[in-house]
Formats: C-alpha cells, structure tokens, sequence
C-alpha cells in the first residue's frame, strides 16, 4: 500500500506508522487467496514483513526467502547495520526536505554494480512515483525498526540471500540473521548492491532453487 500503482486515497497514516500495516496486509491477502504452506520471497523490508507475518500465521508458511533483509538497519554495539544513527537521521532529514533529491542521490548507491540503465530508471521511478510523505513514514518505519528480539520467534526455515557487498544490509546482518533464525541457510552472492534478484538475476534464481531442491517436502508448483 502506497507504493506503485495502489490506491493512494485508501493509504492510512495511523494504520501504516509501523510495518505492523503491512504484516496485516500479507496475512489478509494470504487468507483471500485461500492459500497456505507459501514459500514466501520478500526482498529488503518486505522480507521482515514476512519474517514478522510467518511469526503470527506459521501454518500459512513452508519456507521463508529472504532477499537482502535486515533486522535493524542501525549500528548497536557489535550489531553492524550498516548506518550510524546520526547518519541515519540525516538521511531521513533530507528525505524530508525533498524526497526527489534524495531518491537520486541513494538509488544509485542502493543499485551498486552494473547494472543495465533501464533497470536503474525503472527502480528509480518506482522510488519517484510515491507520495513523499507516504515515502516518509515508510522510510522512518523501515530504517528506524529494530527486530532483532523477535527473530528466535520464528518457526518457519528460511534462506538467507546476502549481497558480498551492500551498504544497505551489510555482509554482517546476513550472518546475523543466520545466526538467530534457528532453522536458516545463507547464501552469498558474489554481487553489489542491495537488489541482488536485479544485479545477479541467475545467481538469485540459482540460489533458490538448490535450496528448495534440497527440500523435498517443497512442492515444485508452488
């Protein structure tokens, strides 16, 4: 909700102030569509989403794929996040201040590697085309997060997929991640960036599919 092409009037402030909006949103859709046992694949945030979602429903989830996921996004002690706070509070002022501006400025560095023009234009425009203050409070509502008491809760397996370098989920988070999901498998790709399934599509595509093949209760069709 609020980003692409969904409904921006139907976007509610109060409901949406945490990722809480969102798990809801999963869950709804998960039931309205009648299914269960998903292999679930969120990428960034909406791999927490999950994580937070599968944590409520475990029955509606087989396995959970995590592309590029980060419990907190801050530096905490030995925690690496990958942003100092003060950084991260300057990062969200400029948000603030002109969100265009700031979409330029970080997209490229949250692409990372070589990736080919069209793409970049396309993750750029995915950033452009939502309301700036919708984009603030879900910029505040991911990068402030902290998740990291509530992932021994998790049931479900999960592969982690990592990026070998990204500023946004450093190499460090994913090996935290595997180290508190109790039932997890990481794979580092040898890719830049934080959108690995863009930068490394058949290393990702890979990756996935050795995991689930070594998982014969995993249906091929779903």
């Amino acid at each position: 909700m609020g980003a692409g092409s969904s409904d921006k009037a139907s976007y509610d402030f109060t409901r949406y102030q945490t990722l809480d909006g969102y798990v809801t949103d999963l869950l709804n859709l998960l039931r309205a569509l009648d299914v269960s046992q998903v292999v679930y694949v969120g990428h960034s945030v909406s791999g927490i989403i999950g994580v937070l979602a599968a944590i409520q429903e475990p029955a509606l989830f087989e396995r959970l794929v995590l592309l590029a996921a980060s419990p907190c996004y801050f530096n905490d002690g030995d925690y690496l996040g990958g942003f100092e706070p003060a950084d991260l509070e300057e990062l969200l002022s400029l948000l603030k201040r002109d969100y265009h501006a700031w979409a330029h400025a970080v997209v490229p560095n949250l692409i990372g590697g070589e990736m080919r023009p069209d793409l970049l234009d396309e993750v750029l425009n995915s950033f452009t085309s939502v309301d700036p203050d919708i984009a603030q409070q879900f910029a505040r509502a991911t990068f402030l997060s902290d998740y990291r008491t509530i992932l021994s809760q998790v049931q479900v397996p999960a592969l982690i997929i990592q990026c070998a370098e990204d500023s946004i989920a450093p190499p460090a988070v994913g090996q935290y991640l595997h180290q508190h999901l109790t039932d997890s498998t990481l794979h580092v790709l040898n890719t830049m960036g934080h959108y690995p399934h863009l930068n490394a599509p058949v290393a990702t595509i890979a990756s996935v599919e050795r995991y689930l093949a070594s998982l014969p209760a995993v249906s091929a069709t779903r």
